[in-house]
């Protein structure tokens, strides 16, 4: 995996966190990041994330806000969540409180989150201990430098900010409700990040992401029904990386290092839209459910990272899921399974910034593409999930969850290079699976619920020190450099993700 030197565009991961059920993640490299925003309760998704054909009522209406019409009561929730990443490359915690009631046909809900996440510690440091810092006097160098470099040592915790908020209305005799919703992040780190930038002496993130949904959902009697959702999400973060270059003045002859900031900037934007179908099927105890789902989603700007020599471009993507559940009520026990299949069609491309030579002699303008990757994901999901009662008596009742969720992930890549008028050709494929578990307490006071996962087949970027030193041109007016490099590698790493949730009736 590491020995690619084609452009790969790596499609926003980050949101993909706040609403699973319709927005298609886009992975062409197994940096999968940690479970960052997972953080509302759930009574199902212990049970390897089943959904198609299995209801959540607490975690559902985060995902169709019209699904809040089945809350019959007021209730307010909490659920405390963290995650750590193996080989100390990262972990999180979030304490979202919230609320969800009904007033009349009316209903809606309200939460707010805390978040910090921890940045990463590698086993061995990437940047060595710095020598006097020397401004440069080179004019071309300032414009790598849109602010003066913040050289204080970093954070090693960063906080983050998000709100939910739901509001929806039931069409009286029609079995119809219409709901909507939005949430929003004000955010500090995204997991992960700060190892896109190996060297680097710090990395400064700040943005925001707002989420919005319209949902459907339509009940008939015999306990079918059918749900429509769209979506539209909005990604923007910056990245001020700086970067400390060592060089050899000859003028005081001596080395020296000299700062060097660069801003990076990450914005997307996506549109989405699933419909999905339930009916219980004619054998006792069985249900059925089919999915459907669309996604398009456009990258305009991407960090500037040569982390593994896979430069991100801007690009778009379409991508579909078609999927297909089960499950089966017997007595205490509930089994439950999804198969998804998601067809993917991604295109990225680099433009020239200067008028490039091809391999014919012509050139390509300024703003021509240089670079064209076309890329198709056949990606397939199967979701596995048993829960059973282990304990009931008249007033409470145990229930012990288990699950795997296994991904697997296929692509070609044909990226055609107008510069040299050469295609080539690629194919990656990697599995991930993902065991899951969960213990319920369920009261008439309150439920007190834990769900639990550890994912494996994904990577980490861990970099290796390399003191690599530019000599400088001795100019009168001062010192020339090329900033040192440390190669990446892909490690694998497993992602702990912990939540203890408990709700109760408001009265």
């Amino acid at each position: 995996m590491s020995s690619r030197v084609v452009s790969v565009s790596v499609v926003l991961l980050a949101v993909a966190g706040t609403a699973p059920a319709q927005s298609i993640p886009i992975h062409t490299v197994p940096l999968v990041p940690a479970d960052q925003f997972d953080i509302f309760p759930s009574s199902s998704l212990a049970m390897g994330e089943v959904s198609i054909a299995v209801p959540d009522t607490l975690h559902d209406p985060f995902v169709n806000p019209a699904k809040a019409a089945r809350v019959r009561a007021a209730r307010f929730f909490t659920s405390p969540t963290l995650y750590d990443v193996s080989r100390d490359a990262g972990a999180g915690r979030t304490l979202p409180l919230g609320v969800l009631g009904t007033a009349g046909s009316w209903f809606g809900g309200l939460a707010l989150a805390l978040q910090q996440v921890d940045a990463s510690h590698p086993p061995s440091s990437s940047v060595n201990t710095p020598l006097p810092v020397v401004a440069t006097a080179d004019p071309s160098a300032a414009s790598f430098a849109p602010s003066p470099a913040n050289l204080s040592p970093a954070p090693d915790t960063h906080g983050n900010a998000l709100a939910f908020a739901l509001l929806g209305t039931t069409l009286p005799g029609s079995g119809v409700s219409l709901g909507g919703s939005v949430s929003w992040a004000k955010l500090r780190a995204l997991d992960g990040v700060d190892l896109l930038y190996p060297g680097s002496a710090r990395v400064t993130q700040f943005g925001e992401t707002v989420n919005a949904r319209l949902g459907l959902l339509k009940e008939w009697d015999g306990d079918r029904s059918l749900e429509a959702i769209v979506l539209h999400e909005r990604f923007r973060m910056t990245h001020d990386v700086t970067f400390l270059d060592t060089f050899w003045d000859p003028g005081t002859r001596q080395f020296s290092q000299s700062a060097r900031l660069e801003r990076n900037r990450d914005v997307s934007k996506r549109w989405g839209v699933q419909i999905k179908y339930e009916r219980p099927l004619p054998e006792p105890g069985w249900r059925i459910g089919w999915l459907a789902t669309a996604n398009r989603t456009s990258q305009p700007n991407t960090p500037n990272t040569d982390a593994l020599n896979i430069p991100q471009d801007p690009g778009q993507a379409n991508a579909y899921e078609l999927g297909v559940g089960v499950s089966r009520r017997s007595g205490p026990g509930l089994f439950g399974m999804d198969v998804v299949y998601q067809p993917i069609w991604s295109t990225t491309w680099a433009e020239a910034s200067a008028p490039t030579a091809t391999s014919g002699g012509g050139l390509i303008p300024v703003g021509g593409r240089t670079v064209e990757n076309g890329f198709h994901f056949s990606n397939a999901l199967l979701r596995l999930g048993v829960s059973r009662e282990v304990a009931r008596s008249l007033t409470r009742t145990v229930t012990l969850q288990l699950g795997l969720l296994v991904r697997s992930i296929h692509y070609n890549l044909a990226q055609r290079d107008f510069v040299e008028g050469a295609t080539r050709q690629l194919k990656e494929s990697w599995a991930e699976w993902t065991p899951t578990w969960g213990l319920s307490l369920r009261h008439p006071e309150f439920e007190l619920c834990y769900r639990g996962r550890v994912s494996h087949g994904t990577d980490r970027l861990v970099v290796t020190p390399s003191d690599v030193i530019a000599l400088a041109d001795a100019r009168p007016i001062g010192s020339f450099f090329f900033p040192s490099s440390i190669p990446p590698n892909l490690t694998g790493v497993h992602v702990f993700t912990h939540q203890f949730s408990v709700s109760f009736p408001l009265r």
